[in-house]
């Protein structure tokens, strides 16, 4: 059953009658083909009003969608003879975050990315994709065997945040995200980073840090959740809408700020109705981001990874 959204209720209506037409028209003789095409022409027009102007809040919802598709999801799609690679040498693993060796249309790359889970147990067991410091740590450990082996980098983030709890904390969060960061802008390969659904603060950054930095659609990218701005600025969590709003966090600002570089289209009514488009066409602007880079040194990409992230400080982002 389609999990629907708060805006979304006309559109679950109108679906819900298609739905238990589609079931009738299966009864006896009765023929109510004309009727179904009616409402999905309604139903196809509502989805494409409301789509054509969400506001931030309901980007927000839309890149928390509990059905969008998760990292795991598109390493099945997009990487070939993935072989994970686990702990961070250190404390522990750390399931929030995946990442290991496989093949990217072909070639041989690291891919590293935030895991949420795709139903309760799921995302309990990765901790609802909030890293601890050895999945940061972890992150990092990847990032240099990549160098090592002279392997590109993927990353695809999807993440409220880093895990904001005391063990984490006192095991060194803010170190080890800082050391992830570092991380990205040392190597000398190719790193192409993917917002595919929830940026949140320096846990994103930390595998983010890339010499291009992609964004899906409706994804939301920012450097604090909008329900937490709302607890500092107002005390309380009522005005998430009114930070979502401030934050500038939709693809579309970021790409205008210049935080991003490209944003992939999502399918009508977002990621979430259909899946496998979503997925094929984040895999064909990771291979148009890449090539390029390919043919860089790794002199050359240090510099143009670091240049990116300063000029954005120039003009106070």
């Amino acid at each position: 059953m389609r999990h629907f959204l708060d805006f979304e209720k006309g559109i679950a209506e109108l679906e819900g009658q298609i739905e238990a037409m589609r079931h009738l028209s299966n009864v006896g003789d009765i023929n109510i083909a004309d009727e179904v095409a009616r409402l999905e022409a309604k139903a196809g027009r509502l989805l494409r009003q409301t789509y054509a102007k969400l506001s931030p809040w309901q980007k927000v919802q839309v890149a928390r969608h509990p059905e969008r598709p998760h990292f795991s999801d598109y390493v099945a799609a997009l990487i070939t003879e993935f072989t994970p690679l686990a702990g961070d040498r250190a404390f522990a693993e750390d399931r929030a975050i995946i990442g290991g060796l496989g093949r990217f249309r072909g070639r041989s790359v690291v891919v590293i990315g935030h895991e949420k889970g795709a139903d309760t147990e799921a995302r309990v067991r990765h901790n609802f994709g909030m890293a601890k410091p050895e999945g940061y740590r972890k992150a990092r450990r990847l990032m240099e065997l990549a160098d090592r082996f002279g392997l590109p980098v993927l990353t695809l983030v999807d993440t409220a945040g880093a895990y904001p709890g005391v063990d984490a904390e006192a095991r060194g969060q803010a170190e080890a995200i800082a050391r992830a960061i570092e991380a990205c802008l040392r190597i000398r390969v190719p790193l192409v980073a993917a917002i595919i659904g929830e940026g949140g603060s320096g846990g994103a950054i930390a595998l983010a840090s890339g010499n291009a930095v992609l964004m899906l659609e409706h994804a939301i990218y920012s450097v604090i959740s909008p329900e937490g701005c709302s607890s500092i600025l107002w005390r309380s969590a009522d005005n998430a809408q009114d930070a979502a709003e401030a934050l500038r966090l939709t693809a579309q600002d970021l790409m205008k700020l210049g935080v991003v570089d490209a944003v992939v289209p999502e399918p009508l009514g977002g990621a979430h109705r259909r899946r496998e488009e979503t997925i094929a066409a984040l895999g064909t602007a990771l291979e148009a981001a890449l090539e390029p880079l390919l043919a860089l040194d790794g002199p050359a990409l240090v510099a143009q990874r670091r240049q990116k992230f300063l000029e954005m400080g120039k003009h106070g982002l």
